[in-house]
């Protein structure tokens, strides 16, 4: 499949099966973060990077030979940011008329501040924006965004979203060690959710392969800071272990290209898939891993996490 991936584990969305609408990596931040690796070019195009009608069709089949009670959310997500296909809305529109099961839409919410887009996300049950940094100059350091999306754009955009969105509003702050875990950036954060009024604020840690080596999370000091200042909405979100699913592939290893090229996998998570599916193979899956030219190896934080071969990890940050 080249458009759809999963159900894999979501620390927030359950068994989410993935609709990804746009090649890898097009986006229009370049976050220090970032598990894909680095935006090269940034990009801030809206078009129909992939026909819609095929990425319909694709869910139509996987939805299809499903079984009940094994998907909880359809989540688009993209191998960047989402919102960049313009065709977004129409496909949103169609999966809800297709299917009871709710849909989110994770994306870094810097294309919010067009009412087109806004009206697009309109029909999701659940959207996940993100805000890293409450300040101009902390948001370019560590989002480092297309000079057209600028954070007066980002907050505006999030504000006017809330106010005509009806569903549920989480919104995401990665904490980064040094960058926006002193009190006042935490409080700047603060300030600019006061104006969003999400329903949840989500914390989360960059505890897969930043793209930048030095990113690390903060310590226990610095989220206990960030949950007492980003108020009584903020929790923070641990990763889950949960089931990934790559049964609908004959090929094993087709389904573990397909989860990489979106969500790096650690080796023990890796083995762990490759278990349930070929407890006899393993060794043999992962020496044909090994020697894919799709896939790659990127250490970071002392351990192995697969990742596609085409994501550019630097051995060097700048």
């Amino acid at each position: 499949m080249k458009y759809v991936f999963g159900p894999v584990p979501s620390r927030r969305l359950g068994q989410s099966l993935g609709v990804d609408t746009i090649p890898l990596k097009t986006c229009n931040w370049n976050c220090v973060y970032c598990q894909l690796g680095r935006t090269r070019p940034v990009v801030n195009q809206r078009r129909e990077y992939f026909p819609r009608h095929e990425i319909l069709s694709e869910i139509k089949g996987t939805l299809g030979s499903e079984r009940a009670g094994e998907i909880d959310w359809i989540t688009f997500v993209g191998s960047g940011e989402p919102t960049l296909h313009a065709s977004i809305g129409w496909l949103i529109r169609k999966v809800k008329a297709l299917s009871d099961l709710p849909v989110a839409v994770i994306t870094n919410g810097a294309l919010l501040y067009k009412p087109e887009v806004r009206a697009e996300l309109s029909p999701a049950d659940a959207v996940l924006p993100s805000l890293d940094a409450g300040s101009a100059s902390l948001y370019r350091k560590i989002n480092r965004p297309h000079p057209e999306v600028t954070f007066k754009r980002l907050l505006e955009g999030l504000v006017d979203f809330r106010k005509e969105f009806t569903g549920c509003l989480w919104v995401e702050v990665m904490l980064v060690s040094g960058l926006n875990d002193t009190v006042s950036a935490l409080q700047d954060i603060a300030a600019g959710l006061a104006l969003i009024q999400p329903d949840e604020v989500h914390i989360n840690l960059p505890e897969r392969p930043p793209v930048e080596a030095w990113v690390n999370s903060p310590d226990s000091e610095g989220m206990l800071r960030a949950r007492a200042i980003l108020g009584s909405a903020a929790r923070i979100v641990h990763p889950t272990r949960g089931k990934f699913d790559i049964s609908q592939y004959q090929d094993p290893l087709e389904g573990i290209i397909a989860i990489i090229t979106r969500h790096p996998l650690s080796q023990p998570e890796l083995e762990r898939i490759l278990e349930q599916c070929t407890p006899n193979g393993l060794d043999n899956l992962i020496t044909r891993l090994e020697n894919d030219p799709r896939a790659q190896v990127v250490e970071r934080y002392g351990d192995r996490f697969w990742v596609a071969a085409s994501s550019f990890f630097p051995t060097k940050s700048s």
